[in-house]
C-alpha cells in the first residue's frame, strides 16, 4: 500500500467524525471536540489501538484484524504495533485490516501507523531451537554479530534495524511507516557503558535518517518502558535532550526523530509530575521537555493491563465523572496536558466497543486532572 499519513488525509479522517459548526442547532458529531489533536499538521485521535497481547494463533490474528477495522471505522486513526508482537503476526493482522479499510473507502493517508524494532523475534511461532534460528537467520548472514546483542534479546545495530524495517513493511504491506521506534533501547544499558550506548544510538539514528530519505519511514523515535520514568542517576535513565541532540548533530533541525512512547497512567504518572529530564540547567518532566524539543508524546498502558479498571479511589470518580473506573483510567491518560494519544490494547471487538464511547466524551480539563493530584497529597 503506497503513501503514508498526510496532513490532508488525517484532516479528512478527522472530518468524518467531527466538523466544527457555527450553526445554532446541534451538530451531527460522532466524536467530541478535543478527540482529535493536531501536531505538525497531522490529526491524531486521542485514543490509539495497541496490538501487543494475545496468542500467536489464527483466531487472534482474525480478531485483531476485526478490531483494527472497527477502531478505524469508529474514529481511531492511530495504530501501534511492533515486529515482535505475537511473533510478527500483529503486523500481518494490521496489514489485512488496512486492505479491508481500503475497500471500505479509507485511504492509507488517513491512518497513522507505528511499529518498533529492537527485540529479537521469530517468525510466526517460537522455533524448536531459538538459538539455531537466530544464528541461521541473522548471524550467519552478517546481519548482527554476538557483540551487537544486549541482554540476550536486544539489538539496535543498523543492519538489524534495516532487516526488521523491511520485514515490517512486508508484514504490514505498506511502502512507508509513519513512525519507526527503537523498542526499549534502555535494555542495552543493562550490559554496556553509557558511552557505548550513545554510540549505538547514533548509528541507529543515522540508519533511520537514511531510511526516511529512502521513503521507508516518515519519522522515528524511541518507545520505552523505564527509560524516561527514571531519575537521571538511574542506570537505565534516558535523556530526551541528549537523544534529540544526537539527531540534530546528524541531520540538523530537520531531523526526523519526533516521537516518544512511554507508559502513563494513574499508577505511573511520572511523565507529567516527575522531573526526570534536564533542559539546560532546569529539571523538568517529560511533558515539559517534549514540546520545546518538538517531540510528540504517545503513551501506553492507560489501565496497566486492567489493574486500574477497578477499585480506584473515590476522589478519581469525583474528579473525572464518567460511569466506570475503566473509563476514568483511560480518560486520565488521554486528557493529561502534553499527551497526544493514549494507546489501549484492543484484541477483540468488545474492547473496541468499550473504548469508542470515550471518543464522544470531551477530554478532562486541566482543572480536573490537577484535582486528582491535589487529593493524593
Amino acid at each position: 500500500m503506497p503513501s503514508h499519513a498526510t496532513p490532508d488525509g488525517t484532516r479528512k479522517y478527522a472530518s468524518r467524525f467531527f466538523s466544527p459548526t457555527t450553526d445554532p442547532g446541534p451538530a451531527n458529531q460522532k466524536t467530541a471536540a478535543g478527540h482529535f489533536r493536531e501536531r505538525d499538521g497531522l490529526h491524531f485521535s486521542s485514543i490509539g489501538i495497541g496490538t501487543y497481547l494475545g496468542e500467536p494463533d489464527a483466531d487472534t490474528d482474525r480478531r485483531y484484524t476485526e478490531s483494527v477495522v472497527a477502531a478505524v471505522e469508529g474514529g481511531i486513526n492511530v495504530i501501534d504495533t511492533a515486529i515482535n508482537y505475537r511473533f510478527q503476526r500483529s503486523e500481518r493482522s494490521i496489514g489485512d485490516a488496512l486492505k479491508k479499510l481500503a475497500v471500505a473507502g479509507f485511504s492509507r493517508e488517513e491512518v497513522f501507523l507505528c511499529t518498533k524494532a529492537g527485540f529479537l523475534t521469530p517468525d510466526g511461532a517460537m522455533p524448536a531451537d531459538p538459538a539455531d534460528y537466530f544464528f541461521r537467520e541473522y548471524a550467519e548472514r552478517g546481519i548482527f554479530g554476538p557483540h551487537d546483542i544486549a541482554a540476550g534479546c536486544h539489538c539496535i545495530a543498523p543492519k538489524y534495524l534495516a532487516n526488521q524495517l523491511d520485514r515490517s513493511r512486508r508484514n504490514l504491506d505498506v511502502e512507508c511507516v509513519d513512525v519507526f521506534y527503537l523498542h526499549n533501547p534502555e535494555t542495552q544499558l543493562a550490559e554496556i557503558p553509557r558511552d557505548e550506548f550513545l554510540t549505538r544510538i547514533r548509528a541507529a539514528f543515522e540508519f533511520c535518517e537514511a531510511a526516511a530519505d529512502d521513503g521507508k519511514l516518515q519519522s522515528y523515535g524511541v518507545a520505552t518502558w523505564n527509560g524516561f520514568r527514571q531519575d537521571p542517576g538511574a542506570k537505565d535513565h534516558l535523556s530526551l535532550e541528549a537523544l534529540v541532540g544526537i539527531a540534530t548533530e546528524i541531520a540538523g533541525e530537520t531531523h526526523r526523530m519526533r516521537f516518544v512512547q512511554m507508559p502513563f497512567n494513574l499508577g505511573m504518572p511520572e511523565a507529567l509530575v516527575r522531573p526526570t529530564q534536564k533542559l539546560g540547567t532546569r529539571s523538568v518532566s517529560m511533558v515539559q521537555a517534549a514540546r520545546p524539543l518538538n517531540i510528540t508524546l504517545i503513551t501506553s498502558a492507560p489501565t496497566m493491563q486492567g489493574q486500574l479498571a477497578h477499585n480506584l479511589p473515590r476522589f478519581v470518580a469525583e474528579s473525572l465523572g464518567l460511569n466506570t473506573d475503566f473509563e476514568r483510567a483511560v480518560q486520565f491518560a488521554r486528557s493529561a496536558p502534553g499527551i497526544t494519544t493514549a494507546l489501549i490494547g484492543m484484541s477483540r471487538l468488545e474492547h473496541v466497543r468499550a473504548n469508542l464511547p470515550l471518543a464522544a466524551v470531551p477530554p478532562a480539563t486541566r482543572e480536573q486532572i490537577l484535582r486528582i493530584f491535589q487529593e493524593t497529597r
